[in-house]
């Protein structure tokens, strides 16, 4: 019996990946990720079949991630003004296509692309392709996502991913994090950015691995450390088990947030969110990493997650 038969999930088709042990589930609405697992291990905190996404969870985040100040934005001398989709702040937050429908361009056993188009609305008079490939293989989890400006002027553009990692634990308090970002902004009462500061010696120093303890994140971290091969990486460890989960960006990704949830009843530090952002909040009300693409120009990101 076909899943619609019996009604539609919250977070509509179901699309399910594997290689191996590793098995994923992506999903229409939003084109989001719902889970991922190794050997039945969860490592993703996602979301049941019959539930919807709450606080981001594993959600795409475009044209523009995190928060937009008022939901205002100028760009090429033209003035733009977005729905609040955060009232209680008034902000306009993590872009336009997360309750979107989504279809699968391609499904493979072990691979989905995802595709959208942005159309013309207010607040964003402009015309975008969206694709995103979920990718399953010996190192586990990749995730590349490509934009394509299809209007006839130019357009602003950011992107950015919520998952939250989970290593089994019944909170992250006791695990080991360790964070490449080299400075951390500081935000505001509406979780805007006021700038930043250098995290040596500060409770937001993770770059050698330390116990997040009682540390409260919901900080953007930049000037990201990276490895040989370009890719930064954060890193997650329960240093009295063998659970271990890493998530890499490529040079694409600026900015990585970290968010423990502490005011969210449905997260409240039993996972953390690492998003990858090519901007970081508040970008097209400042200009800060927007990518301008020109008509039929593309730009392409990738991070995924290794578990060990």
């Amino acid at each position: 019996m076909n899943q619609r038969d019996v009604g539609i999930p919250p977070s509509g088709e179901q699309f399910e990946i594997a290689f191996g042990d590793h098995r994923a589930v992506v999903v229409e609405v939003g084109g989001g990720l719902r889970s991922y697992s190794v050997a039945d291990r969860d490592v993703l905190d996602g979301y049941g079949l019959d539930e919807q996404s709450t606080s981001g969870r594993g959600q795409v985040l475009a044209p523009w991630p995190n928060r937009l100040e008022d939901g205002s934005y100028e760009f090429e001398g033209g003035r733009h003004q977005l729905a609040l989709t955060e009232p209680e702040r008034s902000n306009a937050i993590h872009g336009l296509v997360r309750w979107a429908t989504w279809r699968a361009g391609e499904h493979e056993r072990h691979r989905v692309v995802m595709e959208h188009v942005v159309h013309t609305q207010p607040g964003y008079p402009f015309t975008l392709g969206l694709s995103v490939e979920y990718a399953l293989g010996e190192t586990g989890l990749s995730v590349r996502t490509a934009a394509r400006n299809l209007g006839t002027e130019a357009c602003p553009y950011g992107c950015g991913h919520h998952p939250y990692l989970t290593v089994g634990t019944a909170t992250i308090d006791t695990l080991e994090l360790q964070v490449p970002g080299r400075r951390v902004l500081i935000s505001d009462e509406r979780s805007l950015p006021t700038g930043s500061e250098v995290v040596e010696g500060t409770e937001y120093d993770f770059l050698a691995p330390t116990i997040i303890g009682a540390t409260s994140l919901d900080n953007a971290f930049t000037d990201l450390e990276r490895d040989d091969d370009g890719q930064a990486r954060v890193r997650l460890r329960d240093p009295d088990g063998d659970s271990a989960e890493t998530l890499w960006m490529d040079e694409s990704y600026r900015y990585v947030m970290l968010f423990t949830g502490d005011t969210l009843p449905d997260v409240n530090r039993r996972s953390l969110a690492v998003e990858p952002m090519t901007c970081p909040p508040n970008a097209f009300r400042t200009g800060e990493a927007v990518i301008r693409l020109e008509p039929g120009q593309a730009a392409t990101s990738a991070w995924g997650i290794t578990p060990s």
